[in-house]
């Protein structure tokens, strides 16, 4: 198959053009493909621990942790070094969602800062001019996919009620790594050589690229990467507070880059003026003996994790164990029956009445567990039926593009943050402006506003917030004492992953890091999917012979999670990624 590519040079930019007869291969599309896995020990701690995919990220949580911080401190550091160390994933280019439970206080709540599009967004924003929805490549790599960056405002809002130290020092770390260079990392080198639009961006090829290469040559693993664009931006930030990206020359450079693309986006100064984080109501509810608590939408992660546990709490699994062909089998038709909900109910709740209590509803998810036939797959679920909700919604098959980042904190006074954050694909747009990438955070939202005339709930509209499914999560046991913080990168799949992190422990009696290490699998409603190289491989003929049909995928989660007990604090590294816990 032949790659067609038109090209179009500016100053700064080169974008193409993809043939309409040509499919671009799915690979090309992965964002955060596969690097290899390293083994990692749980690591033990006593007073704080902190748990990311990078060692500079949990260093710069610990730094501020010695210092006096609490957890939402560290939270601060921590996600701003994600911006200079896993570029790929997140960053202040980008947004979040943030759990913070507090030990003293017995607060428990979380902060809703996802990107939102232009108030000028329409519906029809990722279909061509035949009325069908766009290719990946088109919809992302421009200015039309790009939501307000979310993430400042956010972490201003937790720190604003709930930090300690002062907000200047939080970016200290990252400020002088970036002026001093960090070392380029196997899996940042592997992510960038593996990205096929990376080089066309002047920024992006500057920074990650050799000088004077015909074709480009990406930098080797250890070259010293420094970045004193991102070092001032963040000084401006530190000093100033976060109206200083939203309301002065660093916001009028956002704009510019986003329409004065080649292919414009509509995001207006305005836009970045008026953004407010939220701080919501967390999603609770029960899974045994335990109280499950995630993110509300316009995340479908709290919602959807808590119906996979409700669905399969009539099953025995103590006797179980993960790599049976009868767990994948109930485990993928549990994650069937969620996600079809997920895809028809949940987006944002300015737009649209998520029937929260409804999905969770014990009756009816004792009801919809049923339906699950433990030697037959059911193939595609169907949604289940809400007065008011059924007749007039259409489902939406959008999937986001995963790459994100996750890390987890417990602090000295027992003080809790479990924290996703991405820019959607690898890179975001790969728009490079001031020292950091711009999401793509909109292509999060269905292409298609509506299903054979009904709307989609997530379809694009004006300041709205794509539908994501990143999953901070908190477990408490019966006596509401906090005994794991926890999540994940991946995408859609994040769910999946936690569900069997979670379950690993809960049901299997796994340490945390032996449950993150399981291989992962699930459905999202459509295949089977199961890790690529795992264990679970064997069991492919006996799931299609119940009716699976069954995918191998990397399935490159990123999941880091803490567990707490009486003897202290465990971690949970994932082995996909370049993980580092550290604590005391």
């Amino acid at each position: 198959m032949k790659f067609y590519l038109s090209l179009l040079l500016t100053s700064s930019w080169l974008i193409f053009t993809v043939n309409a007869q040509t499919v671009v291969p799915m690979t090309e599309l992965l964002p955060e493909q596969s690097t290899g896995l390293i083994n990692h020990l749980p690591v033990q701690a006593k007073e704080y621990l902190v748990v990311s995919a990078n060692q500079h990220i949990s260093q710069a949580a610990q730094t501020i942790l010695q210092q006096g911080g609490n957890a939402i401190d560290a939270a601060v550091a921590a996600a701003i070094m994600v911006t200079l160390v896993e570029p790929q994933s997140a960053g202040i280019g980008g947004g979040a969602f943030l759990l913070y439970f507090n030990q003293a206080q017995k607060i428990l709540t979380s902060i809703d800062a996802r990107e939102t599009a232009a108030a000028l967004a329409k519906p029809n924003r990722f279909l061509n001019a035949q009325g069908l929805p766009l290719s990946y490549p088109d919809a992302v790599n421009n200015g039309q996919s790009i939501g307000v960056p979310a993430l400042l405002r956010g972490l201003e809002l937790a720190h604003q009620r709930y930090g300690k130290l002062p907000w200047k020092e939080l970016f200290t770390p990252t400020i002088e790594l970036a002026q001093s260079g960090f070392a380029i990392s196997p899996r940042l080198h592997q992510l960038v050589l593996k990205d096929p639009f990376l080089k066309y961006n002047a920024a992006a090829l500057h920074y990650f690229y050799l000088p004077h290469q015909d074709p480009p040559q990406v930098k080797p693993v250890g070259t010293i990467l420094k970045n004193p664009e991102l070092a001032n931006t963040l000084m401006l930030v530190a000093s100033q507070g976060a109206n200083v990206f939203y309301e002065s020359p660093l916001a009028q450079a956002v704009i510019n880059a986003v329409q004065q693309h080649p292919r414009p986006g509509d995001l207006s100064l305005n836009d970045l003026k008026n953004y407010q984080a939220i701080e919501r109501e967390v999603v609770c509810g029960p899974y045994r003996r335990w109280k499950i608590c995630g993110m509300g939408p316009p995340s479908s992660g709290g919602i959807t994790l808590l119906q996979i546990l409700g669905l399969l709490e009539r099953f025995n699994w103590q006797n179980n164990q993960l790599t049976t062909v009868d767990t994948i089998h109930l485990f993928a038709e549990a994650g069937s029956l969620a996600y079809a909900d997920r895809d028809r109910y949940i987006a944002d709740p300015k737009f649209i009445a998520v029937p929260i209590k409804e999905l969770l509803n014990p009756i009816y998810l004792q009801q919809r567990s049923q339906l699950i036939d433990q030697q037959q797959s059911m193939g595609i679920a169907k949604p289940g039926n809400f007065p008011g909700f059924a007749q007039f919604l259409g489902d939406d098959s959008q999937s986001e593009l995963p790459a994100t980042s996750h890390f987890s904190i417990v602090d000295q006074q027992g003080n809790a943050v479990s924290l996703t954050m991405s820019v959607a694909a690898a890179f975001g747009t790969r728009i490079m402006v001031k020292g950091f990438f711009l999401n793509n955070e909109l292509t999060d939202f269905s292409f298609l506003p509506d299903q054979d005339g009904r709307p989609i709930a997530n379809q694009v509209g004006p300041n709205k917030r794509p539908r994501s499914s990143m999953s901070p999560t908190l477990v408490f046991d019966e006596k509401e004492k906090l005994r794991m913080v926890i999540g994940s990168a991946g995408g859609p799949a994040i769910i999946n992953f936690v569900a069997k992190a979670v379950m690993g422990v809960l049901d299997w009696n796994l340490d945390l890091q032996q449950a993150v290490r399981l291989p992962n699998m699930g459905s999202r409603n459509a295949q089977t999917e199961l890790e690529k190289n795992s264990v679970l491989e064997k069991y492919i003929p006996d799931l299609k012979a119940r009716g699976h049909n069954v995918k191998l995928l990397d399935l490159n989660s990123g999941t880091h999670g803490i567990w707490v007990d009486a003897n202290g604090l465990w971690s949970g590294i994932d082995t996909r990624r370049e993980g580092v816990a550290l604590g005391k």
